[in-house]
């Protein structure tokens, strides 16, 4: 790993969007929520003035409490009936070629708002059809049979990231499990092209990053993501270590010596980073 830097380095300095397009996605995705906004995303200014979006479905409070995320956690607000058709009719105005669409954890639902998320699948890839989609989903709790739901609705990528290292996952993600998620991954990964995202800088060593690229190649994901985590919030935990850009790098071309298809490995990098430019297995 690289030489611990004090304070933020320069690297992870990022402007501020004032073009037309920014102003015409913020305007049109405002109205609904994102992880742009909710995860306080370092690159909503880059993706807003290209005119793309992460959608976030299911309300705007989590019933988990993952110690990287932002989130606000608690008793979510029943889900709205209208949001799969506001979504899709939001991509449309937008006039999007690659739309990426997460969720909130809702434990709280019987099928974790698996229904929900098959409607709004549904609805984009019929008001979208020439959108290719890409959803990040929750574990579900490991229930296979809701994951199939909505796969049967025909999105083009499904992504589930691990987030952190096997060793770290108790500290980082609320009631998650690594060896759950790698689940999850193997078995979207047999009906639809697969991708996972870690973050880095939470004290991993080199050996476990190299050790969560082969654990995620071998369940069968083809694209990752490697990015710099930054606490949102001082209740959040703390970084453990600046990574250079160097370092990713070297990430980038060792996980694609492995067998990954694409990789996104960079400081600033998140999990709908650059999402547009995936190839899409037809």
């Amino acid at each position: 790993m690289s030489t611990p830097i004090k304070h933020k380095p320069s690297w992870l300095k990022t402007r501020i969007g004032g073009c037309g397009q920014y102003s015409m996605t913020k305007d049109i995705a405002g109205r609904l929520n994102t992880i742009c906004v909710a995860g306080k995303c370092p690159n909503r200014a880059e993706c807003w003035s290209q005119g793309t979006a992460t959608f976030l479905i299911g309300g705007q409070i989590c019933t988990r409490s993952c110690k990287f995320c932002n989130t606000p956690t608690g008793r979510p607000l029943p889900l709205d009936p209208a949001e799969p058709e506001l979504v899709a009719q939001s991509i449309r105005r937008m006039n999007l070629k690659h739309a990426v669409v997460t969720s909130v954890d809702r434990d709280d639902l019987q099928d974790g708002g698996a229904e929900h998320w098959a409607l709004t699948i549904r609805a984009i890839r019929h008001t979208c059809a020439s959108t290719t989609l890409e959803v990040l989903i929750p574990d579900f709790r490991g229930d296979l049979a809701l994951i199939d739901k909505l796969i049967d609705e025909g999105p083009h990528i499904v992504g589930h990231n691990l987030e952190t290292v096997r060793r770290l996952t108790p500290a980082v993600r609320s009631l998650a499990g690594y060896d759950r998620s790698l689940k999850v991954i193997a078995h979207a990964a047999r009906r639809v092209p697969c991708k996972t995202g870690i973050m880095v800088g939470l004290g991993e060593t080199e050996a476990e990053v190299l050790e969560v690229m082969d654990d995620a190649l071998r369940a069968g994901a083809r694209m990752l993501t490697i990015g710099q985590y930054l606490p949102p919030s001082q209740k959040m935990l703390p970084v453990s270590e600046y990574v250079s850009p160097e370092k990713f790098r070297a990430w980038k071309e060792i996980a694609l010596g492995k067998g990954y298809r694409s990789v996104e490995s960079a400081p600033l990098v998140r999990s709908s980073y650059h999402a547009k430019a995936k190839e899409v297995d037809e």
